[in-house]
């Protein structure tokens, strides 16, 4: 599956728009990761315990995406991206999107 943030595939021609595709994950962190990242962000810099959360949660929120799109039998997503958004400290939805599309 080839899935790109641009909005044409070198090289290739796109004969069908198929629609949007979406993968969503509601993310929190464990009480372990929230104790050491909260420790952590009051002497500043990065706090791998919720960069982890973050990643796991973007990949999966990914392949959800990728999934959507082979279930209506789309070749590629062309503008794909991603957003977030956090309900309280330690919940966050991350939503990867695109538009699913046939290739000739």
């Amino acid at each position: 599956m080839i899935v790109t943030t641009g909005n044409d595939i070198a090289g290739k021609q796109i004969i069908e728009y198929l629609g949007v595709v979406r993968g969503i994950v509601v993310r929190a962190t464990s009480f372990g990761q929230g104790f050491i990242g909260g420790f952590k962000a009051l002497a500043g810099g990065n706090i791998t315990e919720f960069t982890v959360v973050c990643e796991k949660a973007r990949m999966e929120a990914f392949n959800l995406m990728v999934q959507h799109a082979l279930e209506i039998d789309a070749d590629a997503i062309i503008a794909m991206r991603y957003d977030a958004t956090e309900f309280s400290d330690t919940v966050t939805e991350v939503l990867a999107y695109g538009t699913a599309v046939k290739l000739g």
